[in-house]
């Protein structure tokens, strides 16, 4: 059996820019890719946390240190600078890697500066 699970996530990361003329994809920072484990060209989802949009593009390097999340091409029409978007990556797995799978989490903060890290999402209470 195959299960598609979450594989990295950059919670609460900030647009810096929307590049409408620009080829196409997401630009992120080399260091941001690096540390969840995405990489370039890798396709990914974006969830807009203050428009609501959900898009799927493909992960490009921007320079490292630079903190630049760029949606380019179409997709600038769903994300502007400053909105906070979640950005995904997805994979397959069989069961046996399911045994030691753990996602690879970066929670960022302003200026997408890293905020922390995980292997899990805290379970939810009521």
């Amino acid at each position: 059996m195959q299960c598609t699970m979450l594989k990295a996530k950059l919670h609460q990361a900030r647009v810096t820019h929307a590049e409408l003329e620009y080829e196409g994809s997401c630009a992120i920072d080399g260091e941001l890719l690096d540390l969840a484990g995405i990489l370039e060209y890798e396709q990914i989802q974006i969830y807009n946390v203050d428009n609501g949009e959900r898009f799927t593009t493909y992960a490009i390097r921007a320079e490292e240190g630079s903190k630049m999340i760029s949606v380019n091409g179409a997709a600038a029409h769903k994300a502007q600078p400053g909105d906070r978007v979640i950005i995904c990556a997805y994979a397959d797995y069989s069961s046996a890697e399911l045994i030691n799978f753990k996602p690879r989490l970066v929670y960022l903060a302003e200026g997408n500066a890293v905020k922390g890290t995980s292997n899990a999402i805290p379970v939810q209470v009521a």
